[in-house]
Protein backbone atom coordinates (compact mmCIF):
# COMPACT_ATOMS: atom_id res chain seq x y z
CA UNK A 1 0.00 0.00 0.00
CA UNK A 2 1.44 3.59 -1.37
CA UNK A 3 1.72 5.80 1.94
CA UNK A 4 1.49 9.53 0.41
CA UNK A 5 2.66 13.06 2.11
CA UNK A 6 -1.12 13.69 2.60
CA UNK A 7 -1.17 10.28 4.74
CA UNK A 8 1.53 11.53 6.81
CA UNK A 9 0.30 14.79 7.07
CA UNK A 10 -3.85 13.46 8.22
CA UNK A 11 -1.33 10.84 11.26
CA UNK A 12 0.23 13.95 12.35
CA UNK A 13 -2.20 16.04 12.74
CA UNK A 14 -5.21 14.08 13.58
CA UNK A 15 -3.16 11.53 15.60
CA UNK A 16 -5.08 8.51 13.31
CA UNK A 17 -5.50 7.00 9.86
CA UNK A 18 -7.91 5.18 8.06
CA UNK A 19 -6.21 2.66 5.65
CA UNK A 20 -9.09 1.05 3.48
CA UNK A 21 -8.06 -2.33 2.30
CA UNK A 22 -4.68 -2.64 3.49
CA UNK A 23 -4.57 -5.66 5.20
CA UNK A 24 -7.21 -8.09 3.26
CA UNK A 25 -5.17 -10.70 2.68
CA UNK A 26 -4.41 -11.19 6.08
CA UNK A 27 -7.55 -11.54 7.47
CA UNK A 28 -7.73 -15.65 6.76
CA UNK A 29 -4.45 -16.23 8.40
CA UNK A 30 -5.22 -13.91 11.59
CA UNK A 31 -8.29 -15.36 12.07
CA UNK A 32 -6.55 -18.89 12.26
CA UNK A 33 -4.49 -17.05 15.13
CA UNK A 34 -7.84 -15.87 16.64
CA UNK A 35 -8.59 -19.45 17.42
CA UNK A 36 -5.41 -20.84 18.63
CA UNK A 37 -4.96 -17.66 20.96
CA UNK A 38 -8.51 -18.49 21.96
CA UNK A 39 -8.16 -22.23 22.39
CA UNK A 40 -4.54 -21.52 24.69
CA UNK A 41 -5.08 -18.20 25.99
CA UNK A 42 -2.10 -16.65 27.38
CA UNK A 43 -0.38 -15.51 30.73
CA UNK A 44 -2.14 -12.07 30.29
CA UNK A 45 -5.95 -13.27 28.71
CA UNK A 46 -9.15 -10.95 30.29
CA UNK A 47 -12.08 -11.96 30.17
CA UNK A 48 -13.98 -8.31 31.16
CA UNK A 49 -17.52 -8.94 31.23
CA UNK A 50 -18.50 -9.33 35.05
CA UNK A 51 -21.07 -11.95 36.52
CA UNK A 52 -24.44 -11.19 35.34
CA UNK A 53 -23.23 -9.12 32.33
CA UNK A 54 -24.49 -10.40 29.50
CA UNK A 55 -22.30 -11.39 26.23
CA UNK A 56 -18.71 -12.27 26.30
CA UNK A 57 -15.28 -9.57 26.17
CA UNK A 58 -12.22 -11.10 25.61
CA UNK A 59 -8.20 -9.74 25.66
CA UNK A 60 -5.31 -10.95 25.13
CA UNK A 61 -1.90 -10.00 24.49
CA UNK A 62 2.38 -10.49 23.94
CA UNK A 63 1.44 -14.01 22.06
CA UNK A 64 2.86 -12.86 18.69
CA UNK A 65 6.41 -15.31 19.60
CA UNK A 66 4.35 -18.17 19.99
CA UNK A 67 1.07 -17.77 17.87
CA UNK A 68 2.69 -18.08 14.47
CA UNK A 69 -0.23 -15.86 11.85
CA UNK A 70 0.61 -13.16 14.86
CA UNK A 71 4.09 -13.29 14.45
CA UNK A 72 4.10 -13.44 10.79
CA UNK A 73 1.95 -10.47 10.43
CA UNK A 74 4.00 -8.61 12.66
CA UNK A 75 6.89 -9.80 10.52
CA UNK A 76 5.95 -10.46 7.18
CA UNK A 77 2.63 -7.84 6.48
CA UNK A 78 3.10 -3.95 5.43
CA UNK A 79 1.91 -2.78 9.08
CA UNK A 80 5.50 -2.24 10.54
CA UNK A 81 6.36 -0.41 7.21
CA UNK A 82 3.28 1.79 6.46
CA UNK A 83 3.95 2.70 10.50
CA UNK A 84 7.21 3.84 9.81
CA UNK A 85 6.51 6.12 7.13
CA UNK A 86 3.87 7.70 8.66
CA UNK A 87 5.87 7.89 12.37
CA UNK A 88 8.36 9.58 10.14
CA UNK A 89 10.65 6.84 12.02
CA UNK A 90 14.15 5.48 10.80
CA UNK A 91 13.63 2.09 12.24
CA UNK A 92 10.60 0.32 13.74
CA UNK A 93 10.42 -1.62 16.57
CA UNK A 94 7.15 -4.49 17.23
CA UNK A 95 5.76 -3.74 20.84
CA UNK A 96 3.31 -5.99 21.38
CA UNK A 97 0.17 -7.49 20.05
CA UNK A 98 -3.67 -7.44 21.23
CA UNK A 99 -6.61 -9.33 20.26
CA UNK A 100 -9.95 -8.44 20.84
CA UNK A 101 -13.49 -10.02 21.13
CA UNK A 102 -16.69 -9.16 21.30
CA UNK A 103 -19.12 -12.14 21.00
CA UNK A 104 -22.82 -11.10 19.81
CA UNK A 105 -25.30 -9.35 22.93
CA UNK A 106 -22.44 -7.66 25.11
CA UNK A 107 -23.35 -4.60 26.38
CA UNK A 108 -19.48 -3.96 27.96
CA UNK A 109 -17.92 -1.16 26.04
CA UNK A 110 -14.43 -0.26 25.73
CA UNK A 111 -13.91 2.38 27.68
CA UNK A 112 -12.12 6.11 26.19
CA UNK A 113 -8.82 5.80 27.30
CA UNK A 114 -5.02 6.56 26.18
CA UNK A 115 -2.42 3.64 25.71
CA UNK A 116 0.30 4.83 26.78
CA UNK A 117 0.06 6.07 30.18
CA UNK A 118 -0.19 2.33 30.72
CA UNK A 119 2.71 1.35 29.04
CA UNK A 120 6.49 1.22 29.95
CA UNK A 121 7.57 3.71 27.46
CA UNK A 122 8.01 7.68 26.05
CA UNK A 123 8.17 8.59 23.10
CA UNK A 124 6.53 10.56 20.20
CA UNK A 125 6.69 8.13 17.55
CA UNK A 126 3.90 5.46 18.30
CA UNK A 127 1.83 3.53 16.44
CA UNK A 128 -1.19 1.10 16.92
CA UNK A 129 -3.68 -0.67 14.59
CA UNK A 130 -6.62 -1.54 15.17
CA UNK A 131 -7.91 -4.13 12.31
CA UNK A 132 -11.46 -6.12 12.20
CA UNK A 133 -11.60 -9.58 11.10
CA UNK A 134 -15.89 -8.99 10.74
CA UNK A 135 -17.50 -6.47 9.36
CA UNK A 136 -18.09 -3.67 11.56
CA UNK A 137 -20.79 -0.56 11.67
CA UNK A 138 -20.85 2.76 13.57
CA UNK A 139 -22.47 1.09 16.20
CA UNK A 140 -19.67 -1.27 17.28
CA UNK A 141 -16.66 0.14 15.64
CA UNK A 142 -13.41 1.93 17.41
CA UNK A 143 -14.21 5.32 18.40
CA UNK A 144 -11.15 7.98 17.91
CA UNK A 145 -10.41 11.68 19.05
CA UNK A 146 -9.19 13.30 16.44
CA UNK A 147 -6.06 15.64 17.82
CA UNK A 148 -5.90 14.07 21.65
CA UNK A 149 -2.46 13.35 21.08
CA UNK A 150 -1.52 16.58 21.37
CA UNK A 151 -3.45 17.29 24.63
CA UNK A 152 -0.74 18.81 26.95
CA UNK A 153 -1.03 16.36 29.66
CA UNK A 154 -1.47 12.21 29.59
CA UNK A 155 -5.06 10.94 30.62
CA UNK A 156 -5.14 9.10 34.02
CA UNK A 157 -5.41 5.96 33.51
CA UNK A 158 -8.59 3.73 34.89
CA UNK A 159 -9.02 0.38 35.94
CA UNK A 160 -11.68 -1.08 33.40
CA UNK A 161 -13.66 -3.02 36.06
CA UNK A 162 -13.07 -1.11 38.86
CA UNK A 163 -12.82 2.77 37.78
CA UNK A 164 -9.89 2.65 40.04
CA UNK A 165 -6.96 4.58 39.01
CA UNK A 166 -3.99 2.27 37.76
CA UNK A 167 -1.32 4.39 39.09
CA UNK A 168 -2.22 5.35 43.15
CA UNK A 169 -1.42 9.13 43.83
CA UNK A 170 0.11 10.17 40.67
CA UNK A 171 -0.39 13.49 40.23
CA UNK A 172 1.29 14.13 36.44
CA UNK A 173 -2.08 13.18 34.64
CA UNK A 174 -5.24 14.85 33.29
CA UNK A 175 -8.71 13.86 33.83
CA UNK A 176 -10.42 12.61 30.71
CA UNK A 177 -12.66 15.50 29.86
CA UNK A 178 -15.84 14.87 28.50
CA UNK A 179 -15.38 13.89 24.96
CA UNK A 180 -18.92 13.51 23.67
CA UNK A 181 -20.14 17.06 25.07
CA UNK A 182 -19.83 18.65 20.92
CA UNK A 183 -16.35 19.79 21.39
CA UNK A 184 -14.36 17.15 19.97
CA UNK A 185 -14.22 15.52 16.57
CA UNK A 186 -14.83 12.22 16.72
CA UNK A 187 -13.93 9.10 14.16
CA UNK A 188 -16.40 6.80 13.81
CA UNK A 189 -15.78 4.94 10.88
CA UNK A 190 -16.88 1.39 9.35
CA UNK A 191 -14.64 -1.08 8.29
CA UNK A 192 -14.59 -4.04 6.45
CA UNK A 193 -12.45 -6.90 7.42
CA UNK A 194 -8.91 -6.22 6.17
CA UNK A 195 -9.22 -2.41 6.73
CA UNK A 196 -7.28 -0.72 9.90
CA UNK A 197 -7.04 2.57 11.87
CA UNK A 198 -4.01 3.04 12.93
CA UNK A 199 -3.39 5.43 15.48
CA UNK A 200 -0.57 7.21 17.90
CA UNK A 201 -0.46 5.72 21.58
CA UNK A 202 -1.41 9.10 22.92
CA UNK A 203 -4.83 9.44 20.83
CA UNK A 204 -7.86 8.88 22.78
CA UNK A 205 -10.03 6.12 21.75
CA UNK A 206 -12.79 3.62 22.61
CA UNK A 207 -15.49 1.32 21.55
CA UNK A 208 -19.27 0.51 22.23
CA UNK A 209 -20.36 -3.15 23.36
CA UNK A 210 -21.38 -5.52 20.80
CA UNK A 211 -25.05 -5.81 21.08
CA UNK A 212 -25.51 -7.03 17.39
CA UNK A 213 -25.62 -10.82 15.95
CA UNK A 214 -22.46 -11.58 14.63
CA UNK A 215 -18.99 -11.42 16.47
CA UNK A 216 -16.49 -8.62 16.25
CA UNK A 217 -13.46 -9.25 16.89
CA UNK A 218 -9.96 -7.14 16.44
CA UNK A 219 -6.36 -7.57 15.81
CA UNK A 220 -3.92 -4.69 17.14
CA UNK A 221 -0.42 -4.39 16.67
CA UNK A 222 1.73 -1.60 18.20
CA UNK A 223 5.16 -0.74 17.09
CA UNK A 224 8.29 2.18 18.49
CA UNK A 225 9.63 4.62 16.38
CA UNK A 226 13.12 6.20 17.18
CA UNK A 227 12.65 8.34 20.23
CA UNK A 228 10.67 5.86 21.95
CA UNK A 229 12.64 5.09 25.52
CA UNK A 230 11.64 3.02 29.13
CA UNK A 231 9.77 4.75 31.24
CA UNK A 232 9.40 3.03 34.81
CA UNK A 233 5.91 3.79 35.73
CA UNK A 234 4.73 4.32 39.55
CA UNK A 235 3.26 0.52 39.44
CA UNK A 236 2.77 -2.96 37.15
CA UNK A 237 2.14 -1.94 33.86
CA UNK A 238 -0.33 -3.20 31.04
CA UNK A 239 1.43 -5.63 29.58
CA UNK A 240 3.75 -5.84 32.56
CA UNK A 241 6.83 -7.20 30.85
CA UNK A 242 8.39 -8.26 34.12
CA UNK A 243 12.40 -8.91 34.17
CA UNK A 244 13.01 -6.29 31.25
CA UNK A 245 15.52 -5.19 33.30
CA UNK A 246 16.08 -1.50 31.88
CA UNK A 247 15.99 2.30 33.67
CA UNK A 248 14.10 5.30 32.05
CA UNK A 249 15.66 6.41 29.23
CA UNK A 250 17.03 3.42 27.76
CA UNK A 251 16.57 2.13 24.09
CA UNK A 252 13.37 -0.94 24.53
CA UNK A 253 16.10 -4.07 23.96
CA UNK A 254 15.48 -5.42 20.86
CA UNK A 255 16.43 -8.80 22.04
CA UNK A 256 12.95 -8.19 23.42
CA UNK A 257 11.22 -5.72 20.74
CA UNK A 258 13.15 -6.62 17.92
CA UNK A 259 13.80 -4.39 14.98
CA UNK A 260 11.41 -5.18 11.85
CA UNK A 261 11.60 -2.19 9.44
CA UNK A 262 14.23 -0.05 8.34
CA UNK A 263 14.11 3.19 6.18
Amino acid sequence: MEITPSDIETYQRDGALVLRGAFTDWVERLREGFEQNLAQPGPFAIENVGIGEAGRFFEDYCNWQRIAPFGEFIRQSPAAAIAGQIMQAREVQVFHEHILVKEPGTSKPTPWHQDLPYYCVSGLQTASYWIPLDPVTQANTLRVVLGSHRWPKLVRPKRWASNENFYAGDDNFMDMPDVEDGSHTILVPELAPGDAVVFDFRTVHGAAGNTGSGRRRAFSARFLGDDVRYLERPGRTSPPFPGIDLRSGQPMRQDWFPVVWRA
